[in-house]
């Protein structure tokens, strides 16, 4: 078990559309991570943190919620940038981006294309159970996510049976790319945003905006920021900014190396605040 101090918004940053495979349960939420199945909830001020595996355990949660990044300074130079944002940036306050497998951040995002978020969700939990690793914890049962080595196996078949639909072809054709040295994933840690987004896109079904989600979730690459209908609505009401290239261009000009946080805060906030 992990007690770690609560600093950051855990709905927020596992409900904010970053990750798939989550449950809500009656305490908090289950999260399934490359090698391990996690439990949260919080008590008080801290959140209590139970795994399956509780080998560097704090290490590992560190990580994937980026929990050694100041958050609240980064917004307030954010908002020194442009003051119209600071409500957004408020009301996100504790959301942190979260560090995840370039793996399966990829499969996730080719998956994600044209799809909605439950259908996203049910064709991973599919891939897993059928070719990853089961997990018994806290009597349920889970599967880890398949290894690289075990999915370059797999046909196209293999993955329109886990209703992928037509990104099966895609699946299969970055899987082919991987194992033949391709697609190198540990190569684009090293690579420029602008050079690793034209890296990704040069494979089938990685346009701008998968490629954009694989480099902000997986990379933390904060310069890169997806656009999707939130974000539109958002920039349509408070700068009058409707097409994607406009919203480009006023997103890097205006917050540089945290556009891709500026462009989540208002995603959240658009997608969120009148739940609240």
């Amino acid at each position: 078990m992990l007690k770690i101090k609560n600093n950051f918004d855990l709905k927020s940053t596992i409900t904010c559309g970053q990750i798939f495979r989550y449950t809500k349960t009656d305490y908090g939420f289950i999260v399934i991570l490359k090698d391990r199945v996690i439990s949260l909830r919080e008590d008080k001020d801290y959140i209590i943190v139970n795994s399956s595996n509780e080998n560097n355990l704090k290490e590992i949660i560190f990580d994937y919620f980026d929990l050694n990044r100041d958050y609240d300074k980064i917004g307030k130079e954010i908002i020194k940038k442009d003051s119209k944002i600071k409500d957004a940036i408020n009301f996100s306050k504790g959301l942190r981006m979260i560090h995840q497998d370039p793996f399966e951040t990829l499969i996730s995002y080719i998956i994600s294309q044209n799809n909605r978020v439950p259908s996203i969700a049910n064709s991973l939990n599919l891939i897993s159970k059928n070719y990853g690793t089961k997990v018994i914890f806290e009597n349920n049962e889970y599967y880890l996510f398949p290894s690289i080595e075990k999915m370059v196996t797999l046909t196209v078949n293999d993955f329109r049976n886990c209703k992928v639909g037509f990104r099966d072809k895609y699946i299969y054709e970055a899987m082919q790319k991987i194992a033949n040295k391709e697609l190198n994933l540990e190569s684009i840690k090293d690579m420029s945003s602008s050079d690793s987004l034209k890296y990704l896109m040069k494979f089938k079904g990685i346009g701008m905006k998968v490629a954009s989600c694989i480099l902000l979730f997986a990379y933390q690459k904060f310069d890169v920021y997806p656009i999707d209908t939130w974000v539109k609505k958002f920039m349509k009401d408070c700068y009058n900014i409707e097409d994607e290239k406009s919203i480009r261009e006023f997103t890097l000009n205006t917050y540089r190396e945290y556009s891709g946080l500026a462009i989540q805060y208002m995603f959240n906030y658009k997608r969120n605040s009148n739940d609240k």
